[in-house]
């Protein structure tokens, strides 16, 4: 026996993701998310959009270039041995 789909809506696939109905609807047109057309509604698979969060997940370590370190500077040395 096939599993049942659980559709969801626009609105509820961007509140799922804590996003704007805008930014989901450029997830679709970029491709990132696939959503179905039934008529005039757009419908999105919940399992879909649950793929989607996970292909979103951030490795660790990738974000350092956000937060480079201060060649030559002592103040995270200094923090550290007063704590």
């Amino acid at each position: 026996m096939s599993e049942q789909i659980r559709w969801l809506s626009t609105k509820e696939a961007a509140e799922h993701l804590g996003v704007t109905l805008r930014s989901l609807y450029r997830f679709i047109d970029e491709g990132a998310l696939s959503a179905f057309k039934f008529g005039r509604v757009i419908r999105l698979k919940s399992d879909d959009v649950d793929a989607f969060i996970e292909n979103c997940r951030i490795p660790p370590g990738s974000l350092e270039h956000l937060y480079p370190e201060v060649k030559g500077s002592s103040a995270g040395r200094d923090r550290s041995e007063s704590l």
